[in-house]
């Protein structure tokens, strides 16, 4: 099949293109950079995918069996807008379109399925805000002029290559025997799935004969709570974790933030939660997910083979537990 990938250049990307090439197909990338490192077979389409002018410029009258649209801008967000201009370009000339969303356009709330309600266009989260309303763009499009619209809703993804500061916050800190602060009773949940179950539900996407029109949560079945989660980190490593408890409002008041620069628990890792049921997935495209164990295993022999660690400034989190001591 001829392939584009938009933004395949990254994490979810780089192993999608690889699996697909693996398999046969002819692959071609579409991202800012006038090259890329994915080798010879790999094609390269240059354009900010924020800006349609430079997307139709380079899209106008190609043709493609199946496009996968991954790239998401944050630094200035990709609304929904982007995503139907994106696909209106294409109408027509894909056999089906395969779009990257996320959980988090559910805007929050536990136990979601595929049918629940999205983010409001006015909710105050760009990302949520962005992700929802690019679903509602994409089936307008399937519903008015039959456009083939798969969209992908997984919640947090891990796994070897991973460019976001998460697992290997913990591995750090575990690896210079420091204690893990837990935010708030540490009973938050969170969800994960595996980098190359991601991918897989990708394919199947592409190879389901029913998966045109449908929304699929794509996700490890059961959630863990954040004090499950570190012991997770600590079991992969081998590393027995110490861990403080610190209440999630001295940590905010202190300057703490889920993004940095002061992190305290992973790059973005601490928010509510959104949970997903993961039936329609496992029905329509035969999802089998990683056990969070095995995964973890994998990425952390890839951490320690490939992960370039920098010297962490852990001043802030000196402080944080410093102040747990004094009122312990």
């Amino acid at each position: 099949m001829k392939i584009l990938v938009i933004g395949g250049t990254l994490f979810i990307g780089r192993r999608l293109v690889q699996t697909l090439l693996k398999q046969g197909h002819e692959l071609t990338v579409l991202h800012r950079k006038a090259g890329h490192d994915l080798g010879r077979k790999v094609g390269n389409l240059q354009a900010d995918r924020n800006d349609l002018d430079q997307m139709h410029g380079v899209l106008r009258g190609q043709s493609y069996d199946a496009v996968y649209d991954l790239a998401y801008d944050w630094e200035r967000g990709t609304p929904g807008q982007v995503i139907h201009g994106t696909a209106s370009i294409l109408n027509g000339n894909v056999g089906r379109y395969i779009f990257m969303s996320s959980c988090a356009a559910y805007g929050d709330g536990l136990n979601h399925h595929e049918g629940d309600a999205l983010a409001p266009e006015e909710h105050p989260n760009d990302y949520m805000r962005n992700k929802a309303c690019s679903e509602r763009a994409l089936f307008r499009l399937h519903q008015r002029y039959g456009t083939p619209v798969v969209t992908l809703r997984p919640p947090f993804v891990y796994g070897p290559g991973n460019p976001m500061y998460r697992e290997q916050f913990f591995w750090d800190r575990l690896r210079d025997k420091r204690p893990l602060i837990l935010p708030g009773d540490g009973r938050r949940l969170m969800q994960f799935v595996y980098v190359n179950d991601l991918v897989e539900a990708c394919v199947k996407a592409l190879e389901a004969p029913n998966a045109c029109g449908h929304a699929f949560n794509i996700a490890n079945a059961r959630p863990l709570t954040q004090a499950e989660v570190i012991e997770a980190f600590a079991l992969a490593a081998g590393k027995p974790g110490q861990v403080v408890r610190v209440p999630r409002e001295r940590i905010m008041r202190a300057g703490g933030h889920p993004m940095g620069p002061q992190l305290y628990f992973g790059m973005y890792f601490d928010v509510p939660p959104i949970t997903t049921i993961i039936s329609k997935a496992q029905r329509v495209l035969g999802f089998k997910p990683t056990s969070f164990e095995a995964g973890l295993k994998e990425t952390y022999r890839w951490y320690l083979r490939n992960f370039k660690r920098v010297p962490q400034d852990y001043r802030f989190e000196d402080s944080l537990l410093e102040r747990a001591r004094l009122a312990s």
